[in-house]
This record gives structure tokens, sequence and C-alpha cells, in this order.
């Protein structure tokens, strides 16, 4: 059995956390740096994917575990596409857009098969011990 007391033990909070690192660091390189609405959003969705998670971990609830996992996927996918005109743009050369899109993607793929996990688990909360194979992405350890 493994237990998961915190957020930061989930590797789904650990890649969201890395791809808002990411994002960070070459938005604060020339042009993209000028460019502040877009700036602004793709800062915004990146940190949201990381928050939802650790939000929906904090409810102590699986349900609502669940229902932020789900939100969370939303931000990824809007990161995603905001990497696409960053890159139509040439604020990104190709390598940091096809590295950063396919974090996004590896992400939001993780997302669903944890969401799949948690739906099929008998915990009502997600604090409880559980089985290792329940929780794929759940942690590092």
């Amino acid at each position: 059995m493994a237990t998961v007391q915190r957020f930061e033990d989930l590797v789904i909070w650990k890649l969201a956390r890395e791809l808002s690192r990411e994002v960070y660091g070459f938005t604060t390189q020339q042009p993209f740096v000028q460019d502040h609405p877009l700036k602004n959003q793709i800062r915004a969705s990146s940190g949201s994917v990381m928050d939802n998670i650790a939000e929906g971990f904090e409810r102590g609830s699986r349900k609502e575990f669940i229902q932020f996992l789900t939100i969370a996927k939303g931000p990824a996918g809007e990161t995603r596409s905001q990497l696409y005109r960053s890159c139509d743009l040439q604020y990104l050369t190709q390598e940091e857009f096809e590295a950063t899109k396919n974090k996004c993607l590896t992400l939001s793929k993780m997302l669903y098969s944890f969401i799949e996990q948690l739906k099929k688990s008998e915990i009502s909360g997600i604090r409880y011990k559980v089985k290792k194979s329940e929780l794929p992405y759940g942690s590092s350890e």
C-alpha cells in the first residue's frame, strides 16, 4: 500500500510544475517578453494545470479530486494551443515548441489515465491507503 499525503508527491503535479517552469523560462526571452497578452495568458494557463491538481487534492474527496483533474485538462490544452501561436509568431524555436507541446500531451494523457483509475477506485478520499496499481501517476516512490 502506498499513501499519498501531499499533492507535491504526485507525479502529475511534478510534471505540471515542470511545464509551468519551462513556460516562464521562455516567456522571459525576447521577443516573447514584449507580447504581454500572450505571455500572461500562457503563464496563467500553464500554472492553472498544477494549481487545479493541488486544489483538487486538498479538497480531500475522490469525487472533487476527479472534478479538478478534469478541469486541469482544460488549461493543459489551452497551453498547447498557445504554444502553436507562439511557434507561428516565431517566439519559440521548433525544438522548444515540440518539447513543450509533447510535455503538454503527456500531461493530458496522464491526467486522463489518473482520472479513469480514480473513477474505478473504491477509496472515497485520496489520502487513504491505496494500492500502487490504483494510482499509476500518484507517487514517484
